[in-house]
């Protein structure tokens, strides 16, 4: 049996045909299969008397839901659906340095202090004295908060009985370092860790007490293990991030309490993680004149819209090959909107390098960004500023014409929240913007043309405006 994947082979291989790691096949034995009762199901077809009958769905009560569990991080009990609930397990994943273990440590010292019960953290991957000295960097120095080592389920198990009922909390960092002396196998394989999560999440369910597991992922960004470790857990959040900023996004990928696409925003600071309420200001330029070559847009993550400002940089080139640069965005998509451009907009780009990147290390596949895109390369290309109030929405097909993106509603809202009074989207959005503040501001445009006709205009005036001013000083000098 493969320990990485779970699959099985009649005999020893090096390598694994399935998932093709190394050295991965161990020797394990098949139990016979029984004589008794359950061996003859198979011919008899009979059953045993269930313990508990089912039941008429109306008339089951619907349980009452105990208050939940606030962690103290606002954005983090929002994607939860409003805190942890008794007896949830939660699995969080994220690639090395992303600040998982931060995370759940802050979350855990609020927890403490708050509640005033205990709140026990167990890791598999440091010591107590590493544990401590990153507690005390990020401040988590409640008296509540306990610290626990080791790599046997069976203790950390004890250490949770010697604290008593009285647990509000425990966190388990990870759950690939933690194995069962009742499984064999070693610790991160298929039966080791679904022993583990299994023995744990019945734990949780039976004492109440809400469990936080920590997996690592693979250089697939996907769970380390089986993906049946994902079906035994209640929610299940992936903290993304580049290294190269500090922002970390905390995605929920399922949740059975609460919305299963919300997202919260985080910056990693020397301090710990840090709420960012107001992402929108991170991904967009801070000026007080408007440049060539930016436009704003709205992208949602998750259900949640984000202002988001997209640049590009068009420059003559003598080359035969010009260059297309792309930064957070999808290198194919800009080449077709560069084409889109050039051919519908009347914009010419063949002989130009074009640049096209996204602010503050953000990356996006929205195609409600399209819009914005282009009408920031025309905007480059002519060194002509878009006016500051404008923001443009919508997706851009090889035909010209400007789409309907999904929360088209949302996006228009969050717009003018941030004070943009004119906001290009496409035709028959108004009615799905809800009458009031935010419709006065709508401007509908059908095709790429007539969105980068009124920047045309705009430059033309512009032009005239110079040229007049330019006249006027030739006139006095005469």
């Amino acid at each position: 049996m493969c320990s990485s994947c779970g699959a099985e082979f009649g005999t020893w291989y090096g390598r694994c045909a399935k998932c093709g790691e190394f050295s991965t096949l161990q020797e394990s034995v098949v139990a016979a299969p029984g004589t008794g009762r359950s061996a003859g199901l198979r011919s008899s077809g009979a059953g045993t008397a269930p313990a508990r009958p089912a039941r008429r769905v109306s008339e089951i009560r619907e349980a009452e839901a105990g208050p939940r569990l606030t962690t103290g991080l606002a954005e983090f009990d929002r994607v939860l659906g409003g805190g942890l609930v008794a007896g949830q397990v939660l699995l969080l994943s994220g690639e090395p340095g992303a600040g998982k273990s931060t995370l759940l440590l802050t979350a855990a010292n609020s927890v403490a202090a708050h509640t005033g019960r205990p709140v026990l953290y167990v890791s598999g991957e440091e010591s107590v004295h590493q544990i401590a000295t990153r507690a005390r960097r990020v401040a988590a120095t409640s008296e509540h908060l306990y610290l626990a080592d080791g790599h046997d389920l069976g203790e950390a198990i004890g250490q949770l009985d010697a604290l008593g009922p009285q647990v509000a909390l425990l966190i388990v960092d990870s759950v690939q370092t933690i194995a069962s002396s009742e499984v064999d196998g070693r610790a991160g394989g298929v039966a080791q860790v679904m022993e583990v999560a299994s023995t744990l999440t019945r734990l949780a369910k039976a004492r109440g007490v809400p469990c936080c597991l920590v997996g690592q992922v693979t250089k697939e960004s996907t769970v380390a293990g089986p993906r049946a470790l994902e079906h035994v857990v209640d929610t299940t959040v992936a903290l993304e991030g580049d290294r190269q900023t500090t922002l970390r996004l905390l995605r929920v990928v399922k949740n059975r309490f609460g919305p299963a696409d919300e997202v919260a925003c985080f910056e990693q600071t020397d301090a710990g993680m840090v709420e960012v309420p107001d992402p929108s200001r991170l991904f967009r330029g801070l000026r007080e004149e408007p440049v060539a070559g930016t436009c704003i847009t709205v992208t949602v993550e998750g259900r949640r819209p984000l202002l988001a400002e997209m640049q590009a940089l068009v420059s003559p080139t003598t080359a035969p090959n010009p260059r297309r640069g792309v930064t957070g965005l999808d290198s194919s998509r800009v080449a077709m909107l560069i084409a889109v451009t050039e051919r519908l907009a009347g914009v010419r780009l063949h002989d130009h390098d074009v640049y096209a990147a996204t602010v503050g290390g953000m990356r996006s596949s929205d195609p409600g960004s399209d819009l914005a895109i282009c009408l920031a390369i025309a905007s480059a290309a002519w060194g002509t500023p878009l006016p500051a109030e404008v923001a443009a929405i919508g997706e851009v097909s090889l035909s010209g014409d400007i789409r309907r993106v999904a929360m088209t509603g949302q996006r228009v809202a969050e717009a003018v929240r941030a004070g943009h009074r004119r906001v290009l989207v496409p035709v028959g959005t108004k009615e799905t913007v809800p009458l009031g503040r935010s419709a006065q501001y709508v401007v509908e445009v059908a095709t790429l043309r007539q969105a980068v006709d009124a920047l045309r205009v705009r430059r033309a005036a512009q032009d005239g405006s110079a040229a007049s001013n330019r006249g006027d000083g030739r006139g006095a000098e005469h």
